[in-house]
């Protein structure tokens, strides 16, 4: 019975190593849930290209933009759990079960991580008429002037808009929601006047930082950037104990060999090791993370907590 046992074991770990080692065996395709031309979908092409020549097998970019990026989540949760096909996964996968009525997927059953391939570096902007030039003193503003603040956002229920009611909650403020398709039109509005206040993606605000249209405060995560070192966390310049990061990562679907999963992730460590992927990923705002597997599965079980809260208590909502 034993040896019988033992055998079976033996003959388990060698169809896993046979099938590591058989992968691919065609074509990888990296699913992105957003239009062509965005920073995710640059970053995704570069790896794409770096990893075609690390597997040995073509590996293609294929966008699947709408629904708040439960269009192209929804497709890769029903894949083959065979790697081949991978989703170029944003916050919005474990978010959106809190901000939508209806999501066909469960963003922690129905996916293997893969890796947390980077962080998007997004500030806290003003407006230059505000007398506020850290945290702190924005804190004491607001709370000086509760009805004077308008805060755009890249529309509800996006990391912008979360950000800022994270923001609300840890100051005991309260800053007046205005939404908008895109960052174009909120920077304008926000050049103009129609808005005091904003959290973006540096990669978008960053030339109106540097004309002076709009004040540069503070970036978002719990450590400084590496792209914007001399900028100071939320945290630190006044507001201890908040932390906001957007990220962006690789999933396969559930049940993916873990043979399979470990050596996309050995041969993505590699590509992110590469001086011009660094390179390219800090013009496009993107701080290198690279966790393993097991790294990206524990932070996103807390992110889903954690913004859950966030929603709940602003009562954000999305159609």
């Amino acid at each position: 019975m034993i040896k019988q046992l033992l055998t079976g074991m033996a003959l388990a770990v060698a169809a896993l190593t046979a099938g590591a080692q058989a992968f691919p065996s065609r074509p990888v395709t990296i699913v992105v849930p957003f239009s062509p031309g965005g920073a995710a979908d640059i970053m995704s092409r570069v790896l794409a290209e770096r990893l075609n020549k690390r597997l040995g097998q073509p590996v293609i970019v294929e966008n699947k933009p709408g629904g708040g990026t439960m269009i192209a989540s929804e497709y890769v949760a029903r894949a083959a759990a065979d790697g081949h096909t991978l989703l170029l996964a944003a916050s919005s996968l474990g978010i959106a079960p809190s901000l939508y009525a209806k999501v066909n997927y469960d963003p922690v059953k129905d996916f293997t991580p893969v890796s947390q391939v980077a962080s998007v570096v997004h500030v806290l902007v003003v407006h230059p008429s505000l007398p506020a030039k850290n945290v702190g003193e924005l804190v004491g503003w607001l709370k000086a002037n509760p009805s004077k603040a308008n805060y755009g956002s890249v529309g509800a229920g996006t990391s912008t808009h979360l950000e800022a009611e994270l923001f609300n909650s840890v100051a005991g403020v309260k800053m007046q929601h205005i939404p908008y398709k895109g960052s174009a039109p909120a920077l304008t509005d926000m050049v103009g006047g129609q808005l005091q206040v904003m959290f973006d993606a540096y990669a978008s605000s960053g030339p109106f930082i540097k004309d002076g249209k709009v004040r540069l405060l503070a970036v978002t995560t719990a450590q400084r950037s590496k792209s914007l070192p001399d900028t100071p966390t939320v945290a630190e310049s006044g507001l201890p104990g908040y932390e906001a990061m957007p990220w962006l990562g690789l999933v396969a679907p559930a049940k993916t060999p873990t043979p399979v999963v470990n050596k996309l992730y050995a041969e993505l460590h590699e590509v992110l090791k590469e001086p011009e992927v660094q390179t390219r990923f800090r013009s496009l705002g993107l701080d290198i993370i690279g966790s393993k597997p097991e790294e990206f599965s524990s932070f996103l079980r807390g992110d889903i907590v954690k913004w859950a809260k966030v929603i709940k208590d602003s009562g954000a909502k999305a159609d």
